[in-house]
């Protein structure tokens, strides 16, 4: 009877995160104005629900932000949306199939490294005021490398099509996103992920809900 409780309340805090990621990825919500960008915040919740329920959850979790951005690039299509629609493909069936591990596959990524490394820094006893920047910062940056390096290797002739340039500048344009764009995000993800994280983790322990129930909050 524990167990099965135990597996309803994780199920149901994994449902919980979900719901805000789809709140946060349909809403102004996702997104923070800095003074040059604006810095998404949709992956935020994968990360920590990562952190307390553990990398399969944040697997889950990921492929919830992942169909939200392939369900907003076919509605709302942009420039690019070609690489996270697979109903915008412009080469057909391998487009499409490419545009699924965009927007889905490294958007699983995401909780899947977030929560292997959180555990992996448990394990090791780094404290949680390093351990909760720290996984901030590079479940963020796995979201904006792999899905840029995706770009890069898998549409560069459409990308550059896409922004008018030739196709030797697409890997200077690459770059450009992920240090203007993809640093930011992950700063504001490591600051969001300590902020919420070091309380949540100690509430869920309390709670014995997820991965973090045995660890102690330090």
């Amino acid at each position: 009877m524990e167990t099965k409780k135990h597996d309803t309340r994780w199920l149901v805090s994994v449902a919980l995160m979900a719901a805000i990621i789809i709140v946060l990825a349909n809403t102004p919500l996702g997104m923070i104005q800095l003074p040059i960008i604006k810095a998404t915040t949709v992956h935020i919740p994968v990360i920590i629900g990562a952190i307390l329920l553990g990398p399969s959850a944040g697997a889950m979790l990921g492929a919830v932000f992942g169909v939200c951005s392939l369900i907003s690039n076919t509605m709302a299509p942009t420039l690019l949306s070609f690489a996270f629609s697979p109903f915008m493909s412009t080469t057909g069936i391998p487009g499409a199939l490419k545009a699924i591990w965009i927007s889905v596959g490294c958007r699983v990524l995401i909780g899947v490294v977030a929560g292997w490394l959180w555990n992996f820094l448990q394990k090791m006893h780094v404290n949680n005021w390093i351990a909760l920047p720290v996984v901030g910062f590079v479940g963020s940056m796995v979201n904006t490398i792999s899905v840029m390096g995706s770009i890069y290797l898998l549409f560069a002739q459409q990308y550059a099509e896409a922004k008018e340039v030739g196709i030797t500048a697409v890997w200077g344009l690459i770059m450009g996103t992920v240090t203007a764009s993809g640093i930011p995000e992950a700063v504001a993800a490591a600051v969001l992920v300590t902020a919420l994280g070091r309380a949540l983790v100690q509430a869920f322990r309390k709670m014995n809900i997820g991965t973090g129930c045995a660890q102690t909050v330090r």
